[in-house]
């Protein structure tokens, strides 16, 4: 299978690279001089979509291409945020984790591997971990796609600007954004050197560096060179052996060539390399005075972890194996944009690999029996091609229109292995995902002020799977294999009412879909490969909005109304089969329901300062989940089903898990002359979350709401050549967590609950220095 994989990509590769190569060679024999026996040819423009477009021209207005084209973000009929350099630094953010401070409506879980985090927006996102299925919140880097989540949760050392698309965008960018989609925009080449750098040093030992140079090679010719390496020890302490642990690394690097041979022609290749490894430790946060692990006598937590004392501020570990994951990844995309006549081409060709090794002390104990060594080890494989080709016209017509054709293939394995005393697995997985899509969008402006838009996709996938179960033994079958197709279309159409330069209002009625997958875990079974594909789940959102910016543009202020119904949710519950028997499994559970307000603004006072501000009011309820899970140490008093097998219980009517109602950021910068070449600086950010659920109804698993402050002291120049800043993160020192885990089955069904903790769990200070030429 791998090797079919390798052979399609690399036709896809090929094919990509001869398109390009023919068209930009009519494109420039068109350009060229001396031809008279053709009459002059209109006047080719500039490409105009793409990430080279800066995020925010001189006149203030803020540039994204959320729509594959590049627009001013106060015309666009989406609810969009676009996160700067400067807001992410003020913010505290430089890990893909840290997102969720600073953008509405976005929450990112962590857990003990990257592969197990989850993003979710406005309460949508995907709570399962097998291969193959995938995120709700599709990722993508310069417009390309990345399979797997995973890849992305490092550093984010070269941004040009962040784009968070929030309701389903499924038209325009497939079945990966059926809740919304993560553009990350990275440094284009410069017309002249260029080059930042930047260092960061802090209390707990985290260091990290990073540079971009930038800047022509000839006439031609531009590049891009960038690199970064960050690392830090942790948070937690392991006893057993005196690691710290819940700690990263990561080395990064990415370059760029563009080529442009003509006025019409614009030709780039982008590489990356990435490598890196985390360490895992989850302490224990609640544990019953009488839970035995395992439930045998005499092995209680002390005797099991020595020297842990269990409570809401432990950051110790003792774990006689070291929990860790290593991960190295690589790929790049060739990228060619060429203007025939009022329109331009676009192609895009990419290719993606990502390997993860990831180890665990599945048992959370220094015991030294069989019991205390059970340990599990596996690995993450993927490997992707992508080709898009779009035609898209001039972007100042009355009628304007994209048209689109989309390929990828996907190809996951995964080798897993659990033991050897409890719990036992082994087996290896592969899936493979096939994807052919034609798009279209078109835009009509009428009666000066109006501007209807429509668009529509039509897709086709083909999934296949196989799974073999090392463990199984005769005449029990121990391989398994399946394959399903799927044609779906999606669509969205918009108003959008410019009543002023200034004011903008619009309706937009969009719909999402998320392909079908299998739940290739531990416990995939005959029963489990007949029941067949888990179906895709849809959906559909209204949302209303508002967009309004001062004619000096020192103002912002956007407010988005949505409310989205998702139709055969994609989720972990209780499942009866055929035969009449049950498992818990990833399938179709019902449906969700997700409404509210977000609203953001922007303030630029006296040039020296800035403020900004976001906040969201979510109400997100499960509409249709009757039959779900019974979380551990669940009683019928506390909603718990005994009656049926396997227990069950009814979330139809239940908030969603990691939604929480309520969620702001507020955060500035104030800048003041202290002489003709040096500015001071003052930073500050106030993050809220209310309260949630990691899992439904858990006591367990409850994160009560919590606000955090950061806050920053330093000099600039007065021509932003450098900037010194000291810091403080989480000021006052809240405690709050990146998620909880109810390991009650591993201690005799007693309370036992783990924490991954976040990376500003406790109050921390650092220096950072800026440097940009």
């Amino acid at each position: 299978m791998a090797l079919h994989f390798i052979r399609i990509g690399s036709s896809a590769l090929a094919i990509g690279t001869a398109l390009w190569t023919t068209a930009a060679s009519a494109a420039v024999a068109q350009a060229a001089p001396g031809d008279d026996t053709t009459a002059p040819a209109a006047p080719s423009p500039t490409p105009n979509v793409g990430p080279a477009v800066s995020d925010a021209a001189s006149s203030g207005e803020i540039i994204v291409t959320a729509n594959k084209r590049a627009e001013n973000v106060q015309r666009v009929p989406l609810a969009v945020s676009v996160l700067a350099p400067t807001q992410l630094k003020s913010a505290g953010v430089t890990q893909f984790s840290d997102l969720g401070r600073v953008s509405p409506s976005l929450v990112i879980r962590t857990a003990e591997q990257p592969v197990n985090s989850n993003v979710s927006l406005r309460g949508v996102g995907t709570f399962a971990f097998g291969i193959g299925v995938e995120s709700s919140v599709a990722v993508l880097v310069d417009e390309v796609p990345l399979a797997f989540s995973a890849r992305a949760f490092t550093d984010l050392p070269d941004v040009q600007r962040i784009e968070v698309l929030r309701g389903p965008q499924s038209t325009l960018y497939g079945k990966s954004a059926s809740a919304g989609l993560i553009n990350i925009i990275t440094r284009e080449p410069t017309s002249s050197f260029h080059l930042t750098a930047n260092a960061l040093v802090t209390s707990d030992s985290e260091r990290g560096g990073n540079f971009s140079a930038s800047g022509p090679i000839n006439a031609n010719l531009g590049y891009v060179l960038s690199a970064s390496y960050s690392s830090w020890d942790g948070n937690v302490k392991n006893l057993f052996n005196g690691k710290d642990a819940n700690g990263r690394e990561a080395f990064t690097t990415r370059g760029k060539l563009r080529w442009e041979p003509g006025s019409n022609v614009k030709i780039t290749v982008s590489g990356n390399y990435l490598k890196g490894n985390t360490t895992v430790g989850r302490p224990f946060t609640h544990m019953s005075p009488t839970a035995l692990f395992r439930g045998t006598a005499g092995l209680t937590q002390p005797v099991v972890m020595p020297g842990v004392t269990v409570g809401p501020d432990n950051t110790d570990i003792s774990n006689n194996f070291d929990s860790r994951t290593r991960y190295v990844g690589y790929g790049g995309y060739l990228r060619g944009e060429i203007g025939l006549g009022t329109m331009t081409l676009t192609s895009i060709t990419s290719y993606d690999h990502f390997h993860l090794w990831d180890y665990l002390d599945q048992d959370d104990t220094s015991y030294a029996g069989n019991l205390g060594n059970n340990n599990q080890i596996g690995q993450f494989r993927e490997h992707q091609v992508t080709q898009e080709v779009r035609l898209q016209s001039a972007a100042e017509k009355p009628f304007r229109y994209t048209l689109g054709l989309y390929y990828a293939n996907v190809h996951f394995a995964r080798p897993f292995v659990r033991g050897p005393y409890f719990s036992l697995a082994n087996w290896y997985a592969t899936s493979e995902s096939r994807q052919i899509a034609g798009f279209a969008q078109a835009d009509y402006t009428f009666l000066t002020k109006f501007t209807l838009t429509g668009g529509v996709r039509v897709q086709n996938e083909k999934v296949q799977y196989t799974f073999k179960d090392n463990l199984a033994v005769a005449p029990a079958p121990s391989l398994f294999s399946g394959s399903a197709k799927d044609t779906a279309p999606t669509w969205k159409a918009s108003l959008r009412y410019q009543a002023t330069e200034n004011l903008m209002a619009f309706f937009t009625y969009a719909t999402g879909y998320k392909g079908q997958t299998y739940d290739l875990t531990t416990g995939f079974n005959a029963n489990r490969a007949a029941a067949g594909p888990i179906k895709p789940e849809k959906s559909r959102d209204k949302e209303l909005g508002i967009r309004w910016q001062s004619s000096d543009r020192r103002l912002t202020a956007n407010l988005t109304l949505f409310d989205t119904h998702y139709q055969n949710l994609q989720a972990q519950t209780i499942e009866t089969l055929a035969d009449g028997t049950s498992n818990y499994r990833l399938t179709n559970v019902g449906g969700l329901t997700t409404k509210g307000i977000e609203f953001e603004g922007t303030a630029r006072i006296l040039n020296d300062m800035n403020l900004r501000g976001s906040v969201t009011y979510l109400d997100a309820k499960y509409s249709s989940y009757p039959v779900a899970q019974c979380y551990p140490l669940q009683t019928p008093a506390t909603g718990c089903d005994t009656t049926t097998s396997p227990s069950s219980q009814n979330l139809t009517g239940t908030r969603a898990v990691q939604a929480p109602k309520w969620k702001f950021e507020i955060g500035g910068d104030y800048s003041p002359a202290i002489t003709d070449t040096l500015n001071g600086v003052l930073q500050a950010d106030w993050q809220y979350q209310s309260s949630m659920f990691f899992q439904a109804h858990d006591p367990e698993t409850f994160q009560s709401a919590y606000s955090i402050v950061n806050v920053g002291v330093g000099v600039r120049a007065a021509n932003h050549r450098w900037e010194l800043i000291g810091f403080v993160n989480n000021l006052f020192d809240k405690q709050y967590y990146g998620s909880l885990v109810n390991t009650a089955g591993n201690f005799g069904n007693q309370i036992a609950t783990q924490a991954v903790l976040p990376r500003d769990f406790h109050r921390y200070g650092g220096v950072r220095f800026g440097f940009n030429f």
